[in-house]
């Protein structure tokens, strides 16, 4: 696989390759200009490098079959670094600069809820993989599109599971995050349901130890400790609480509960911990095909995300016949709800090309949105660290 770095001298090289103004985005014959912000450092830098390779695989399939109806797929990658300020200025530059008709990515829900302005009022279209709720409830008329599951939603079904695991009282230790108070209200009112609490420790990023935020959790006797923060800063608070022999359940988003904090921390640290995540439609095609060309056995919910955010932006401009974020805010979601299945964008035109309506079947799911933008469903992901390597529980 290409490295970060890779990525990060792709995406530069690539900006400059297009930094002189061209034509006005969407005019006829010229390149359908999409952008990747994505997070190819930060706290999301574990995702990004994997889900920009995808996002360009998804191009240059399209592009050595002929492109969109003729026009060549013209894909720029920034990196937001997980963080807004940064995000906001690599979004500028995209919108400007780049002239792109559509933004793919934004994964940090703080990054996506401070570019989503900028999008809706340049009428770029944006496809998100952030989960905070709050974000499609913004005034976007119809600019923003989720393949994540919401924060909300997210909460609900770890509340539940932690129900079924036996769990009546959580604490819940986190950055202060957009995607935070949708979380910890979705596994309050699932843990109501039973009779259970859930008390909430907001901590700042980037500290050495967070022992005197856990002392403060575990004053109150949780039989359930969730960990909400990120990779980084989820590191340090899992040896913090094996620092302090605390004998109760872990639980925490499945992005942060993996192999990689496994790695990172002395033998043992997490060992039961449990991670929960919007799944991957694992065994549908779009899935399947998209593993084969990684050559991997199994694909992350993100990289199935990328992979189906990139087709529909392209099968949206096929179907509208403009490459202009309002065409594909209009047909984005005709290319999902009946015709001809398809799992690629390829397919997907050549059918469109041919007068055949299409319904895309994706990597991450059937990507069905409401009016606001959201997913209507999805199957979650539920595993567990067993002798020091993520172990698969259940896909419900």
């Amino acid at each position: 696989m290409t490295g970060r770095r890779d990525f990060l001298l792709a995406a530069g090289a690539a900006a400059v390759s297009v930094a002189v103004p061209g034509p006005v985005r969407g005019q006829a014959g010229e390149p359908a200009r999409i952008g990747a912000l994505l997070p190819l450092t930060g706290g999301g830098g574990q995702y990004g490098p994997t889900m920009a390779k995808i996002a360009q695989m998804v191009a240059d399939e399209v592009n050595a079959a002929g492109g969109v109806l003729g026009r060549r797929v013209e894909l720029t990658i920034e990196d937001d670094q997980t963080n807004p300020e940064a995000g906001t200025r690599a979004a500028r530059k995209l919108i400007d600069v780049n002239k792109v008709s559509a933004i793919t990515g934004a994964w940090a829900s703080s990054v996506a809820s401070a570019v989503a302005p900028l999008c809706w009022e340049s009428k770029t279209f944006l496809a998100t993989a952030a989960g905070a709720d709050s974000i499609t409830r913004l005034p976007h008329q119809g600019f923003i599109i989720r393949t994540q599951p919401t924060s909300g939603f997210q909460g609900v079904k770890i509340g539940r599971f932690v129900a079924e695991l036996g769990g009546r009282k959580v604490a819940y230790l986190g950055l202060q995050t957009p995607f935070t108070p949708f979380t910890v209200e979705g596994v309050t009112n699932s843990l109501k349901a039973v009779g259970g609490t859930v008390e909430t420790v907001i901590y700042e990023p980037k500290k050495p130890t967070y022992r005197a935020e856990l002392d403060k959790a575990l004053a109150g006797n949780p039989d359930t400790l969730m960990m909400g923060g990120f990779l980084d800063d989820t590191t340090v608070l899992a040896r913090d609480i094996y620092r302090a022999g605390y004998k109760g359940r872990l639980i925490g988003f499945g992005y942060t509960i993996n192999q990689k904090l496994i790695d990172a921390l002395p033998a043992g640290s997490v060992e039961g911990a449990y991670g929960v995540s919007g799944s991957a439609a694992v065994d549908g095609t779009a899935y399947k095909r998209l593993a084969a060309k990684l050559g991997q056995a199994s694909v992350d919910p993100f990289a199935a995300q990328s992979y189906d955010q990139m087709n529909l932006l392209l099968l949206a401009i096929a179907q509208a016949k403009q490459a202009t974020g309002a065409a594909i805010k209009d047909a984005v979601r005709a290319v999902t709800q009946r015709g001809q299945k398809v799992d690629n964008a390829v397919d997907g035109i050549k059918a469109i090309s041919a007068g055949q309506p299409v319904q895309y079947d994706g990597a991450s799911g059937p990507c069905r949105f409401t009016e606001t933008g959201d997913i209507t469903d999805g199957p979650f992901r539920y595993e567990q660290v067993k002798d020091g390597k993520i172990t698969l529980l259940k896909i419900a």
